[in-house]
């Protein structure tokens, strides 16, 4: 069952802010684990140097490299060095992201455009250098990663303008995509996170509320969440591993909700 013996994952975002699990890590992680070889990317050198390490260890193989991927050179140079090192890529994972609060008014158009550019180019870029080797094998699993954020458009009660758009955006590019390449063997689905208590919310959420405030923001979190708790990276990872794998042959164009119910508890 869900077996990637014999494939060959392309994972971005492989690394994690802080000590813990993020959902590329733990993605790349889980998939090495099931038999994929993985190639990892990150813009952080360190962290993903860390995954490798880690899947090494395992006895899986993973090679990785530093890449920006809101860069189509940056990720044309990475897509060329996994086909150097592996000769195909079979498995996708678009998992780039991060938001920025602010409404239309408040957000200046540099941070607009670089939440977008984060959010949303980023698995545009991704799929534009990788789809053409796929379609050249004949077959592929594209997986991208987006938020309930982009259905809920609040965060914790702010507003994320641009990061909702962004990532609501990806429903529609998703589907789209997905429907290009049906007929090439490719499939195209989409994995929706809900909260998730990850190394990200103890970087960017505690240290900018500070300790106490951001210890109440975390319960706050996990009370807010029907099924009782945060999510966390595995969560994530083995929804995409799902998806990424022959098992899940018969779905492409569609998106998995991962949130705990807390979307259905919403009003509207």
């Amino acid at each position: 069952m869900l077996d990637l013996k014999g494939k060959v994952a392309f994972v971005t975002g492989a690394g994690a802010i802080g000590a813990g699990w993020g959902n590329g890590k733990a993605t790349a992680v889980l998939l090495a684990r099931q038999g994929a070889k993985v190639f990892g990317t990150d813009i952080n050198p360190a962290a993903v140097e860390e995954t490798r390490a880690i899947i090494a260890k395992e006895g899986g193989v993973c090679f990785t490299t530093t890449c920006d991927m809101t860069d189509s050179d940056s990720v044309k140079k990475s897509v060329d060095a996994c086909l150097e090192h592996f000769g195909r890529i079979d498995i996708l994972i678009n998992n780039v992201g991060g938001s920025a609060p602010g409404d239309p008014v408040s957000m200046s158009e540099e941070v607009w455009d670089r939440q977008l550019d984060h959010n949303l180019k980023t698995a545009f870029l991704g799929c534009k250098h990788v789809l053409p080797v796929m379609e050249k094998q004949g077959s592929g699993a594209i997986v991208n990663i987006s938020s309930v954020a982009g259905f809920a458009h609040q965060v914790d009660g702010r507003v994320h303008v641009a990061y909702s758009t962004a990532k609501s955006g990806l429903v529609g590019f998703t589907r789209s995509t997905a429907m290009a390449y049906v007929k090439k063997g490719i499939r195209c689905n989409l994995v929706i996170v809900g909260t998730m208590h990850t190394p990200l919310v103890e970087e960017r959420l505690v240290k900018q509320l500070g300790p106490e405030a951001g210890a109440n923001l975390v319960a706050k979190r996990h009370a807010a969440v029907p099924i009782g708790r945060m999510g966390d990276a595995w969560d994530t990872a083995h929804a995409v591993l799902f998806l990424a794998s022959d098992e899940a042959r018969y779905i492409t164009a569609t998106h998995l909700v991962v949130d705990g119910g807390l979307t259905a508890a919403r009003p509207g």
